[in-house]
């Protein structure tokens, strides 16, 4: 049988979770979206904005990495933490918003030296 404050832990604990999940995600979109906004003015020739605009996907990412260490912190590789289907879709969105990063980077730098 079921005790009821282990219940109410246990929901205020996945309530807890799913509210730093979604930072990391909303982060990691965000990074993600300001180095796809970066590539577009690097072609249009504005590489300062451009520069700036991959200023602030790089803060964002730093927030989403930050989140994600600290998920991995109060794990301690115990599985303390309980993985759903939207702990995995952040990951994803973090490791995607990284290579993205990666390969914005380049781009912008080959459009510099094509202008």
């Amino acid at each position: 049988m079921f005790n009821l404050d282990n219940q109410a832990e246990a929901a205020q604990q996945t309530e807890e979770l799913e509210e730093v999940v979604m930072g990391l995600i909303i982060n990691a979109g965000q990074a993600r979206s300001q180095a796809y906004a970066a590539l577009k003015q690097a072609k249009a020739g504005n590489f300062a904005q451009a520069q700036a605009l991959m200023t602030s996907s790089r803060l964002a990412l730093n927030e989403a990495h930050r989140i994600q260490t600290r998920l991995i912190e109060e794990d301690q590789g115990t599985g303390k933490t309980h993985l759903s289907l939207i702990l995995v879709h952040a990951q994803d969105h973090l490791m995607t918003s990284m290579l993205a990063r990666e390969l914005v980077t380049e781009l912008i730098e080959l459009h510099e030296k094509i202008k």
